[in-house]
């Protein structure tokens, strides 16, 4: 039990994939400043609501947002004071490969919105990491195991103006999240920071059980990033006006067949996995989409499924993963400069829930604190 307190990552609730992503197509974004850095300062806006989609907000969060934006900041700045600041949760990526993005030809009109528009290809990046916020864990260890999706060249207004061509959708390979009360979440950052050993015990009473049951069966063993099915965890709106609805995301490898993992696998054998692959071959995933069927599936609520049963997942779109080289330096940096946030997003597909309107505050503090932190270090004299 000592040993699942010590790993929950500070902001596992709010990042999948801190970046994800990553050149005929990756040439517009290495050249374009605002995908590697962030450019607004100041404090965002607090998501509004959406009451006829059933959000509705806790007391104090937009509060709780930013003392849980302090504590990770706080935390982050200890961690990486002599060094390079990595993400909070996630800090280990297996790799970010470049993909393409193909929306199906024919689609239900209902699932015909915002970026899925039936027949359109898009550029895109992938990072596949570690949840853990220890970057240095070997990849046999159980863990929640993440992909992040950049869609590029979309056009339109976005929801958060610094990044003004990009789509991101963010995934873990579970299906729920183990937290959607921010005072609950808050009690459990205070837990994991307290220099006090008996403040850890009280983790699983911050989670309580449904919570810390959850957060045990996050923690997986995977033979290959690409065999692996990832989901949101929480909802999205898709489409506008009277039509609009809440929907979830997942994504699964076109073919059920998945490698054995290795009898004695090496430290970062699911990097060499992926390195394999692409070597040899290309990858194909699907990107799925599932519309909720009935207002009893909450979007205030991650920590419940929505069964497949009663609310079906549909193929959207394809992605490709072309064979290719990522390990490289170059590529490895640039994938360490970029951002995922939920909310670079068409407002065809607007976070919904707690969970993602906490992240629009945490998400984006993180990432300014991260570049502000290593900008310093890059001009310090050598």
């Amino acid at each position: 039990m000592i040993h699942f307190m010590r790993s929950i990552p500070l902001s596992l609730l709010f990042t999948v994939a801190p970046v994800a992503i990553l050149i005929s197509a990756c040439t517009a974004v290495h050249n374009n400043p605002s995908l590697t850095k962030p450019n607004s300062p100041n404090k965002m806006a607090y998501p509004s609501i959406d009451p006829d989609l059933n959000e509705h907000l806790y007391p104090n969060e937009a509060v709780i947002a930013e003392e849980i934006s302090d504590v990770i900041e706080k935390s982050i700045r200890k961690q990486y004071s002599g060094g390079t600041a990595l993400r909070d949760a996630h800090p280990k990526a297996h790799g970010c490969v470049r993909a393409e993005f193909q929306v199906s030809e024919t689609l239900p009109k209902n699932l015909a919105r915002g970026v899925f528009i039936p027949g359109k290809t898009y550029p895109a990046w992938i990072r596949f990491s570690n949840g853990s916020r220890d970057a240095t864990q070997a990849d046999i260890q159980a863990d929640a195991r993440g992909m992040a999706i950049k869609l590029l060249n979309v056009p339109g207004k976005k929801l958060l103006e610094d990044e003004d061509s990009t789509q991101d959708f963010i995934m873990i390979n579970y299906p729920i999240f183990f937290a959607n009360d921010p005072n609950r979440y808050m009690a459990l950052m205070q837990d994991i920071n307290s220099e006090n050993f008996f403040r850890k015990l009280h983790i699983p009473f911050a989670l309580g059980s449904k919570g810390t049951l959850i957060a045990l069966n996050l923690r997986t063993k995977i033979s290959n990033p690409l065999q692996t099915r990832y989901w949101s965890m929480v909802p999205y709106q898709l489409g506008l006006g009277s039509n609009r609805q809440a929907v979830k995301y997942s994504a699964r490898a076109c073919s059920p067949i998945k490698d054995p993992i290795p009898n004695h696998p090496s430290h970062d054998y699911l990097r060499e996995a992926l390195r394999n692959s692409l070597q040899k071959d290309s990858a194909c995933m699907e990107f799925l989409v599932q519309p909720r069927t009935s207002n009893t599936m909450l979007v205030e609520d991650s920590m419940t499924e929505w069964e497949e049963t009663q609310a079906p997942f549909y193929q959207v779109a394809t992605i490709r993963i072309p064979k290719q080289v990522f390990d490289t330096p170059d590529q490895n940096k640039f994938c360490e400069n970029l951002s995922f946030i939920p909310w670079h997003a068409l407002p065809e597909h607007k976070p919904l829930g707690v969970v993602n309107r906490m992240r629009k505050v945490i998400y984006e503090r993180i990432s300014q604190v991260r570049h502000e932190m290593n900008s310093t270090q890059r001009q310090a004299p050598q």
